[in-house]
């Protein structure tokens, strides 16, 4: 049991990373807001969450003008996929191996 626990990454712990990168491998690129909306969280809080995963190099920010308004927007990075599809293994190696 205790093998199984070892591809399980931190940075994924969290029900609100957890999230955005599930809704990021899947995506090309989703926009702040619209994951603030999904994820129902505040500007903060998802900001944060962010930020953690940009230090760990997870997912990438790019910001551009729409008009006049700033858009920022985000989209995984294939070392964000890797960890991201071994943490997803990981997991459903341990529902194999309790049941």
């Amino acid at each position: 049991m205790k093998n199984l626990l070892n591809n399980f990454n931190k940075a994924f712990e969290n029900r609100v990373r957890l999230g955005i990168m599930s809704i990021l491998v899947v995506n090309d690129f989703v926009d702040f807001n619209r994951l603030k909306e999904i994820l129902d969280v505040t500007d903060g809080n998802l900001a944060s969450h962010l930020k953690a995963l940009e230090k760990e190099k997870y997912v990438v920010m790019s910001k551009e003008f729409i008009g006049r308004k700033p858009n920022t927007k985000y989209k995984v990075s294939s070392a964000g996929k890797k960890a991201f599809e071994a943490h997803i293994n990981a997991l459903e190696n341990l529902l194999k191996g309790s049941s």
